[in-house]
């Protein structure tokens, strides 16, 4: 890739391709909340760990009276911050959400920091649909787009239907048919024509 040349990856999924090297990613989609000069951060949306909403709700001392939300898992966004929580969500509204800290994705979805979010949620109000993780990804300046370059990653526009309404052994699937790629194509072998 040229240097200089900027691209923006924000509100796409990155797919992992059947190569990856770095074990912590084989087999992910991740949602990119943000990238830009500064870098990248996005949350894996396929990978769930043994810890229900519930149970999470409980340790920071909230009850989860919604049950279609309560029994869903938790999931492992990424090696970054692993001890907090990050909660992707549909936009509340034209405006958008009123939570403390909240980063605004392009394209309809936010990701929320603050404990206000899980308030909300714990009182029957705040977000319908919810991706909760703990942990997320980051990438220094330029090291995503060199992770790409290398055959590291394929990119595809986000759907939040792959989030939230998509069962989670079929999102990396789903991901990839986003491009019109039936993963059985896919070569663990850079290629070169």
């Amino acid at each position: 890739m040229a240097t200089g040349m900027r691209i923006d990856l924000t509100n796409q999924f990155l797919i992992a391709m059947p190569g990856m090297v770095d074990e912590t990613f084989v087999g992910t989609v991740v949602y990119l909340c943000e990238h830009n000069e500064k870098g990248a951060l996005g949350l894996v949306i396929n990978k769930p760990i043994d810890i229900k909403l519930r149970n999470l709700f409980e340790k920071v001392e909230l009850s989860l009276d919604r049950q279609e939300l309560a029994e869903q898992p938790v999931y492992f966004g990424g090696p970054v911050q692993t001890e907090r929580g990050f909660v992707l969500h549909e936009r509340l509204g034209e405006e958008g959400s009123h939570y403390n800290s909240t980063l605004s994705v392009p394209g309809g979805l936010e990701m929320t920091t603050s404990k206000d979010v899980l308030e909300a949620m714990s009182e029957g109000a705040g977000p319908k649909k919810v991706l909760i993780t703990l942990g997320y990804s980051g990438w220094q300046p330029g090291q995503l787009e060199e992770e790409i370059g290398r055959n590291g990653w394929l990119t595809v526009d986000a759907d939040p239907k792959v989030i939230f309404d998509t069962p989670i052994e079929r999102r990396y699937d789903s991901a990839l048919s986003l491009l019109g790629i039936d993963p059985r194509m896919l070569s663990q072998e850079a290629g070169h024509a």
